[in-house]
């Protein structure tokens, strides 16, 4: 199969906007309720990622010369360097033709050629994707749930509510507002308490715990800006030693402003007990209702076996939008 490799530093506009055309397909087919790419997040997601750990993308065109699948292959750096994430998106006018197997095993191929041992990949669940990656031998590991809080129908008067009751108990923490970059003086305390989010369950999935590192929340918030989004981070901070107990953070679209995604909650083990995850939630929403109050939709994703932020996500008012699966295979 020919395979056009791009490379991020030097993308050709018509490469790109052949990607986010297939993108843009699938989206409408696979999975609606999301917001439809653009050149600008493609750009940034080749050039940045997540957090410093972009993937390499590599495209198919038809005999035309219309692109028809994006592949996307990332090699984690931070950590389970032992990994290899691949993801296959075909036009689904070109669909049932073998072209997204043949991308994927592509991409298996450079993910051996690394010397990686674990294959992963993700999908929505709707019968195209898990068919594809059963077909493909991988076997379901994890499986998460995609929640949307509407804040323009929110019932900010029961969240009072709730707010007060969980204040009764958080009596020995104040809340620190962060926006953008963290300070200097706390980027150690806030790598700590990032680090705090490998207690959520993993399920079946063959991967270690998370590394974070200075450079590595760095890499994260220039990531953020390069997606042009605006980040919020509300911090639970223990008044009688200063020591930073849990956090929040919620990132709020620049050129969609009326959207926003809920990233992490987490609070330090020793801190637990408290209902820090519930009172940093809702006084987030608070806080979005000043700063943000064009903000319209906040969705957040929770692992299914995540029992205790569900709930706490549903005691804000989140509905449910969709489900997906993390896959695996040995190589």
């Amino acid at each position: 199969m020919e395979l056009t490799w791009l490379n991020p530093d030097h993308l050709a506009e018509r490469d790109v906007a052949g990607a986010v055309a297939v993108l843009e397909a699938a989206r409408e087919v696979d999975c609606p309720h999301q917001l439809s790419p653009t050149v600008s997040s493609f750009t940034a997601r080749l050039q940045h990622g997540w957090d410093g750990d972009p993937p390499v993308a590599a495209l198919h065109r038809d005999g035309r010369g219309r692109v028809v699948g994006v592949l996307e292959l990332t090699l984690p750096h931070w950590d389970n360097t032992y990994t290899g994430w691949v993801e296959v998106t075909v036009d689904p006018a070109s669909r049932g033709r073998g072209i997204g197997r043949q991308m994927f095993e592509s991409g298996v191929d450079r993910v051996r050629a690394a010397g990686r041992t674990l294959l992963l990949s993700d999908t929505y669940e709707h019968a195209a994707g898990v068919g594809f990656l059963k077909a493909l031998g991988l076997d379901r590991a994890s499986e998460a749930v995609q929640r949307r809080q509407d804040l323009v129908n929110v019932d900010r008067p029961g969240l009072d509510v709730a707010y007060a009751d969980a204040e009764s108990h958080a009596g020995d923490y104040d809340l620190l507002h962060l926006e953008g970059a963290t300070p200097e003086e706390l980027l150690a305390d806030v790598v700590a308490m990032t680090a705090a989010i490998n207690d959520a369950p993993i399920d079946d999935l063959d991967i270690e715990d998370e590394v974070f590192s200075p450079e590595r929340i760095r890499a994260f918030e220039a990531a953020q800006r390069a997606h042009g989004r605006r980040t919020y981070r509300l911090v639970a901070r223990e008044r009688r030693t200063g020591g930073l107990a849990g956090h929040t953070q919620v990132a709020v679209e620049a050129n969609r402003p009326w959207y926003g995604a809920q990233f992490d909650t987490s609070v330090l083990r020793s801190h637990r007990g408290h209902r820090l995850g519930l009172l940093l939630k809702i006084a987030m929403v608070r806080w979005l209702a000043d700063a943000e109050p064009q903000l319209r939709l906040l969705d957040t994703w929770n692992a299914a076996s995540n029992a205790h932020m569900i709930r706490v996500n549903e005691a804000l008012g989140y509905q449910v939008v969709a489900t997906a699966s993390e896959w695996q295979r040995h190589l």
